[in-house]
């Protein structure tokens, strides 16, 4: 799974990347981060008709991570879905709609993933268990990552139809298994899509088929990095939260 990552470039270098048309205000005020965490605010880009002129353009907007589906009975679930498995879109119910309208990229600068630690030998005496190591994990170049996901509308029936905080945008990951390297530290890592897919898994008129296809890429080149602890705790941020502890283990 993914469930921390790191996203802290500027919000006019994302738009340049990206060519984004429109930065949303919201946008503006979420600062940058190096511990996301699930139900955190995060910066995606997606494809829309502006409301002014009903034109699509690329947008940089604010989601709450972890999707809820329009049919939600409360937000709630929304925790428990900040990943959807590519291998099974189409098959959720949750997810198979936003596959076939509501496709977004998740500008990351990297994102982190615990290994377990080695079991001891057998017949050793037992011991407290070691804690999980934590890695940083980013494109080798440096780039950005531009992590495939699906957002969703949900509309809050607690509140009046004219209070603008009555519809929640959310947003999941999707995950692939991981590469063989990659599988040293765990068995899934999010899905990285290329810059020539971009356009095409943002446009709208791609349907759910050929949404899915563009998802069927290689990994781009990463390095992960042993990182301390400290990014254990959500309330814990920083850039010393990247900060190596020992060599690198490159793909």
């Amino acid at each position: 799974m993914c469930g921390r990552y790191a996203s802290f470039r500027e919000d006019q270098a994302i738009a340049d990347e990206f060519a984004v048309a429109t930065v949303a205000d919201d946008v503006r005020l979420l600062p940058p981060s190096w511990n996301v965490a699930p139900t955190d605010g995060v910066r995606m880009v997606v494809e829309r008709a502006d409301r002014a002129t009903g034109e699509i353009t690329r947008q940089l907007r604010v989601a709450r991570w972890g999707l809820v589906p329009s049919w939600a009975k409360d937000p709630s679930i929304g925790s428990r879905m900040i990943n959807a498995r590519v291998e099974t879109l189409a098959d959720k119910p949750a997810f198979a709609k936003p596959l076939a309208a509501r496709r977004a990229l998740l500008p990351a600068d990297g994102y982190y993933e615990w290994q377990a630690a080695p079991e001891p030998p057998a017949g050793s005496p037992r011991a407290r268990k070691a804690p999980k190591q934590p890695f940083w994990i980013h494109p080798q170049d440096g780039s950005v990552a531009a992590l495939a996901g699906l957002y969703e509308f949900w509309r809050d029936p607690t509140r009046a139809d004219d209070d603008p905080d009555r519809w929640l945008v959310s947003v999941t990951i999707v995950t692939r298994a991981a590469t063989e390297a990659m599988a040293a530290i765990h068995d899934r890592q999010p899905l990285v899509l290329p810059p020539d897919a971009w356009s095409a898994w943002l446009d709208p008129a791609v349907g759910a088929d050929g949404a899915r296809e563009l998802l069927d890429v290689p990994p781009p080149p990463l390095r992960a990095t042993p990182v301390s602890t400290g990014v254990n705790a959500v309330a814990n941020n920083g850039p010393s939260l990247i900060t190596p502890t020992g060599p690198d283990l490159t793909t």
